[in-house]
């Protein structure tokens, strides 16, 4: 049967988180697809820089580190988050970006096995990932780099492998890793895994703390909506957290920081991967797009994305059918993440008269458009509205215009 539109401003007028979408400011006319890439604005965030700019930083000065908890921001925000990871407050802290993140656990967990030699991942693992495992691995003696096709990853998993590093959610397909089962076969052999939660934190449930993850890294400003270039945030288990002493060090981890002393000592748990001055505005932001989750809990939101892109997905098949688009994400909502991908011979003219036409979602190369799901301001009605654009789009050829084809600076 035919999807109508009246069924779908149904759904919207049945959907218990529509009100979230006002707490975000998004242009009119634009249907925004890309959150998985750098998320929206919150309406919160001008009040909290406006406060932070004016009052904290322009009155309070330097006082504003102990006045306004400046420095106590790395663990605040980092509580905040755990929950929407499944972790406990104290094993969370928001620090510097996923790749410096990444260089810090590589380089300190190796160091916990130097008999194995290798750190195991993913061949088409986000190329960050993989740039900075390299000069990890070239920062301690011993170490390499080794890189398995997905569907051979666990089967690598062997007596020389000291750390799987693995996305969870592949950036391009949306494709899941199996979190609980890989990091048990991981630490069966002995192994220890690094997880990148990049495309997860905020968009799928996740319970690190329930399925053995041990090291983590995820990003501020896709799901999280804290701006871009947001500060990232690192994941230890307790368990972990005073066996391990960062290669990187500053002076914000150390044990007495404001001891000014020559020796390194470390902090004690995680805040010992603190390294410069956390950048406060940046944090600020953050911590607002972070409290945007407030009241909407992970499994309601994935419930949503769960049915956004059931919709997004039919709309296509009756609609676009004839038209060389071809879904490589998994349709088993336990297989994938919060974004729906397309291959298609013209992926990256398609994207372009897409946002050309009010339809923000991006191009991964060679041939993929991608579309984020992100429930908290995305309603049923966007969905149909971008499948019609999209098929519209497709019937005219208006895809086919030159400018379309030219290859400059993409999202």
């Amino acid at each position: 049967m035919s999807i109508t539109l009246e069924r779908v401003r149904a759904m919207d007028a049945a959907d218990p988180l529509r009100h979230l979408h006002d707490r975000f400011l998004l242009p009119d006319n634009i249907i925004y697809l890309d959150g998985n890439s750098l998320g929206v604005l919150p309406a919160g965030t001008l009040r909290k820089q406006q406060d932070m700019v004016l009052n904290q930083w322009g009155h309070s000065l330097i006082r504003s580190w102990n006045d306004h908890g400046w420095i106590d921001a790395p663990q605040r925000i980092g509580a905040k988050i755990a929950p929407l990871i499944g972790a406990r407050p104290h094993e969370v802290i928001v620090t510097d970006s996923v790749t410096v993140n990444l260089f810090k656990l590589i380089t300190a967990a190796a160091a916990l096995s130097p008999d194995r030699p290798v750190l195991l991942s993913e061949a088409g693992n986000f190329h960050t990932d993989l740039h900075v495992a390299s000069g990890a691995v070239d920062a301690v003696p011993g170490m390499r780099l080794e890189v398995v096709p997905r569907d051979a990853v666990e089967d690598a998993i062997g007596p020389q492998t000291n750390l799987l590093l693995l996305t969870h959610v592949h950036y391009k397909s949306a494709a899941r890793f199996d979190m609980a089962g890989i990091t048990a076969r991981a630490r069966e052999a002995g192994a220890r895994t690094i997880w990148d939660l990049s495309h997860s934190a905020g968009a799928v449930p996740l319970h690190l703390g329930r399925d053995g993850a041990e090291l983590a890294v995820g990003c501020g400003y896709k799901y999280l909506n804290g701006g871009p270039g947001a500060p990232a945030f690192l994941y230890v288990a307790e368990h972990l957290q005073e066996a391990l002493t960062p290669l990187l060090r500053g002076w914000m981890g150390h044990a007495t920081p404001f001891a000014f002393s020559d020796d390194y000592v470390p902090a004690p748990g995680i805040a010992r991967f603190l390294a410069g001055t956390p950048p406060m505005l940046s944090m600020a932001a953050l911590e607002c797009g972070i409290e945007s989750f407030n009241g909407a809990p992970m499994e309601a939101l994935w419930a949503k994305s769960v049915a956004l892109f059931d919709l997004f997905a039919a709309l296509i098949d009756e609609r676009c059918s004839g038209h060389a688009l071809d879904c490589i994400s998994p349709p088993d909502p336990d297989l994938r993440g919060s974004h729906i991908s397309y291959r298609h011979p013209h992926a990256f003219a398609l994207c372009q008269a897409l946002i050309a036409d009010g339809v923000i979602g991006d191009f991964r190369a060679p041939d993929v458009v991608r579309f984020g799901i992100t429930p908290l301001y995305l309603g049923y009605e966007d969905i149909w509205n971008a499948v019609e654009r999209l098929a519209r789009i497709l019937e005219t050829g208006f895809w086919r215009d030159p400018r379309f084809a030219v290859r400059g600076k993409v999202t």
